[in-house]
């Protein structure tokens, strides 16, 4: 998995790298691995540590990725919150499967997540949407996500028309907008090490409970 090292820079090899890799005392619980590794990733990631690539596949078989935030985590999964008429929401009631990646390249860290996906309970959505700024709710009325846009002023328009219209009360969720949840069934915890020798540790569904095994670089 060497897509998650990046490039070595010079002299690299020749420095004495002190890291923290994965015991072989891990928890029997991914998540309170993962939950430990993004407190990390929020004390030393400069921008976003909750930026997680999120992979979908189309009708035609065609994978598709792109960056999202993720908004809530437990033992349920990993949330993250979409127009539900963009071109992920739309893959993603379909084929209701996908994959999650972070990668902290503070901390040379990646996890990998893969599972099913099922969407929120509406009144999670409704708690959420109410947390939101709200020029951001204003924002879901009026974007029409992955849809033509002729030009910024379109869209400006539409934000102002939404403004209006909701200029007095709380801004209510629109029905196409909501969360999705990722329930893992295999989730990757990945370590740089050096020369290349990763540390790789893989946490699969078995029952109620998980298995572990610990994978070559």
């Amino acid at each position: 998995m060497e897509e998650c090292a990046g490039h070595p820079v010079k002299g690299f090899y020749r420095q004495k790298r002190k890291r923290d890799m994965i015991r072989d005392t891990t928890p029997a619980d991914p998540f309170e691995l993962f939950e430990a590794w993004l407190k990390e990733a929020e004390a030393s990631e400069p921008n976003d540590p909750s930026a997680m690539s999120l992979s979908s596949v189309g009708a035609d078989g065609m994978p598709s990725s792109r960056m999202v935030l993720l908004k809530g985590v437990d033992p349920r999964g990993f949330v993250f919150y979409t127009n539900f008429e963009s071109r992920k929401g739309e893959q993603l009631l379909t084929k209701p499967k996908a994959a999650l990646l972070f990668h902290w390249k503070s901390l040379r860290r990646c996890v990998r997540i893969e599972g099913e996906v099922e969407v929120v309970a509406g009144e999670e959505a409704d708690a959420y949407f109410s947390s939101r700024p709200r020029q951001s709710q204003i924002g879901a009325w009026a974007s029409q996500q992955s849809r033509p846009l002729e030009g910024r002023f379109e869209l400006e328009k539409r934000v102002a028309l939404y403004a209006a219209k909701h200029a007095v009360g709380s801004v209510p969720r629109p029905d196409y907008w909501s969360g999705f949840r990722v329930m893992p069934r295999r989730i990757e915890f990945w370590q740089d090490g050096a020369f290349r020798l990763h540390d790789r540790l893989v946490y699969s569904r078995s029952g109620e409970g998980w298995t572990t095994e610990r994978l070559y670089p």
